[in-house]
């Protein structure tokens, strides 16, 4: 499908967040990514972004391992043509397929949203609101997000901060689509207390449970109304049809980072189209180059849910790419230029670098 480029380069950036983001796996006070750049010996390029973070917190992935992975042995293969015999990281995998990908399309004239059969321009958004200390904040806070358009809300919760708040914010916006992610922060003996969430009219309850216990998400969902929603267990189109066959989840939070790149998040798309599952697109704090893709994603039709697409000033007073931006409407433009439809400002990428690596082909050795 893809030439081989004539160099990649990395970029690992760091863009501080306008708000500190808190979950169960700690709080985020900035976001640092791993972007790949190919460049084309006709000088065009493609670009991806790693969904890793600084620390293996949501999987055993995590920034620096990404950079040694993708220098020494992914890019080095695609170099030569070939892929790379690696097992897992499937966030770095994706951030390199993204960017050949990328790369081909532009040569193409063909948007991301065309490749992957997307039936919208625009997509609907809903936004992810951190654990808050206080509940009067977190009520402020969804009555401002609420007013801004979003469609959905979606609470992080935990032990000991998760029916008082969601019941606050449910009573006082009864109206307003609404779900909580656990991030796996519940065991199995938790499902009597997660239970009580069935009175409050959500949407889903996103990945309650330990990302290894299939069994026991399924066993949860059988005992409770509100759909369960799967996200850092659902690694591969086999899992997720494993999951979605065994009755574990009624909803799929996709994220093309964690199942390993386009190709197969379009192969669980189809899946789900299949079994008639809701889906919606995930997110990880993005950066302007992976919010692309998600858009993209979204797009497509058996995504039936506002997934995680909040606009670039949510996360950042400036974006490395021209920032998304949500209407009144709470919908967003799906980018229909040539790849993902954007590229980083220079001046912009200059600023948040933290450091940067070209990767060339290797000089054949004399007499070879």
């Amino acid at each position: 499908m893809t030439a081989s480029p004539a160099a990649v380069e990395l970029v690992e950036v760091r863009l501080p967040l306008v708000r500190a983001f808190r979950t169960s796996f700690g709080t985020q006070l900035d976001k640092e990514a791993v972007l790949v750049r190919a460049i084309g010996e006709d000088g065009l390029e493609g670009w991806g972004e790693c969904a890793s973070a600084g620390t293996p917190a949501y999987s055993e992935e995590w920034n620096d391992g990404a950079w040694l992975l993708l220098r020494d042995h992914l890019i080095p293969a695609a170099l030569r043509g070939k892929a790379a015999s690696v097992k897992g990281h499937h966030m770095a995998r994706t951030a390199l397929e993204v960017a050949l990908l990328d790369l081909h399309l532009r040569r193409e004239g063909v948007s991301l949203r065309e490749h992957l059969g997307g039936v919208r321009d625009r997509i609907e958004c809903g936004v992810s609101v951190g654990i808050e200390e206080r509940t009067d904040e977190l009520l402020e806070m969804v009555a401002r997000h609420v007013d801004e358009g979003y469609r959905r809300i979606k609470l992080k919760i935990e032990p000991g901060a998760d029916l008082e708040p969601t019941r606050a914010v449910r009573e006082a916006f009864p109206d307003t689509p609404l779900s909580v992610d656990a991030n796996a922060a519940y065991r199995p003996e938790d499902a009597d207390h997660l239970a009580e969430l069935d009175a409050l009219d959500l949407d889903y309850l996103e990945q309650p449970l330990a990302r290894d216990r299939l069994l026991a998400h399924a066993d949860l969902q059988r005992s409770m109304r509100t759909p369960v929603c799967l996200d850092e267990t659902l690694t591969s189109p086999a899992v997720t049809e494993e999951a979605v066959r065994l009755g574990a989840c009624r909803v799929v939070n996709l994220k093309v980072g964690r199942v390993g790149g386009v190709a197969a998040a379009r192969r669980i798309h189809d899946l789900v189209v299949e079994h008639g599952v809701g889906m919606w697109c995930g997110g990880m704090l993005e950066t302007g180059v992976g919010r692309a893709v998600n858009v993209a994603l979204a797009s497509m039709p058996g995504f039936t849910m506002p997934g995680d697409t909040s606009p670039s000033s949510r996360y950042f007073e400036r974006d490395i790419t021209e920032p998304f931006v949500m209407d009144a409407d709470g919908t967003m433009a799906v980018p229909d230029g040539p790849g993902i439809g954007v590229t980083p400002i220079p001046e912009v990428l200059a600023e948040t670098a933290l450091r940067r690596e070209t990767v060339r082909p290797a000089a054949p050795r004399r007499g070879a």
